[in-house]
């Protein structure tokens, strides 16, 4: 399941705030952003948002984290923040093997060898077949 920003929080907030404790938690907060919007005052404050005229989409992130981090906390979801400097090619790649090694790890956990997949051949089988792959004969 991915959240991504404040409007799927909304719909999968609930779920995770009280639903069934089988998901770990993860924020990724980016510390230094390339660029950055500003929320402007709008003249007829229709929908009561310029008490946030001045604030950065960036610092509004950072608080929804923060104070959806507490919530969840507190509703015992476990969970781990990541802080990234920058996004860039160097700190992504450092991401992205961090979660290769805690997939391999959880596999392990799990006394799962997450290098052999005789579940992929047997599917992998079944399109070879119905593609009438030579070699492959259809039962």
């Amino acid at each position: 399941m991915s959240v991504t920003y404040t409007t799927d929080l909304h719909s999968l907030g609930q779920y995770i705030q009280d639903g069934k404790r089988d998901l770990l938690e993860s924020f990724l907060i980016v510390e230094e952003v390339d660029e950055d919007l500003e929320l402007f005052e709008a003249e007829q404050n229709a929908d009561e948002l310029n008490y946030l005229a001045g604030t950065s989409l960036n610092d509004f992130n950072l608080v929804a984290y923060e104070g959806t981090s507490k919530a969840h906390l507190s509703g015992g979801v476990p969970q781990i923040g990541i802080h990234l400097p920058k996004v860039d090619e160097y700190h992504i790649g450092y991401l992205l093997y961090f979660y290769m090694l805690a997939c391999a790890y959880s596999a392990y956990l799990l006394d799962i060898n997450p290098f052999n997949q005789p579940g992929v051949e047997e599917y992998k089988t079944n399109i070879f077949k119905l593609l009438k792959k030579p070699g492959y004969e259809t039962e």
